[in-house]
This record gives structure tokens, sequence and C-alpha cells, in this order.
């Protein structure tokens, strides 16, 4: 796993969605109840983008078809049958960092 610092600018200041692009890849950091979340961006239901959505509940929600998903787990409510990528984070003295997973062919060059 590779841990990359996530612009301020990226994380909202008070609850709320924004979609970042970190690393090459597209991800929601989310503020919920004064807490910090990184999920996937794509609904793995109908492929509505995320940010686009709301949390209550400590879920997140989505704007399409109101599917919902847990932000600790990334599990969709029962009877949903899917789930979003959660990604790790880190605080650290320098900044909020993530974790995210590097691809075999990254690992090997």
């Amino acid at each position: 796993m590779k841990w990359v610092k996530i612009e301020n600018s990226s994380i909202p200041q008070t609850d709320g969605i924004r979609k970042a692009r970190i690393d090459s890849k597209n991800v929601c950091i989310i503020r919920h109840d004064d807490k910090l979340y990184a999920t996937s961006v794509r609904c793995p239901h109908a492929g509505a983008d995320l940010s686009g959505g709301w949390c209550e509940k400590g879920r997140l929600i989505c704007p399409y078809h109101r599917h919902a998903f847990d932000l600790e787990s990334g599990k969709g409510d029962e009877g949903q049958g899917d789930y979003i990528h959660v990604y790790p984070l880190e605080q650290r003295p320098e900044g909020w960092f993530i974790g995210l997973e590097e691809s075999w062919l990254t690992r090997l060059f």
C-alpha cells in the first residue's frame, strides 16, 4: 500500500463530500459528523457519481437511486447486495494521507 497526501483543498471543512483526483484515482473525500472518510466515486448499482450524494446516519446515499453505503465498511444496506470501496486514512503532522493499493504492474517496476 502506498500513502499519498491529500491536498487541503480536497478536504471539506464542514460536513460534505468532495470529489478529488489523488494519484490518478478519483475518490470521494467525505466529512460526516466531524469524521473524515474516503470512498470510491462510482455507485456499483448504476454507476452514479457518489460525490453528488449526501450522508445520513453514517451512510453515504447515492443521488440517483438512493442506495445507501456504510461509511466505515462500504457495505450496502440490507437487500442491496453491493458495496463501495472505503480507503484507509491517516492523519499525520504534515496532513491527511490516503492509503492506495499499488497495482501489481507498479510493484514490478
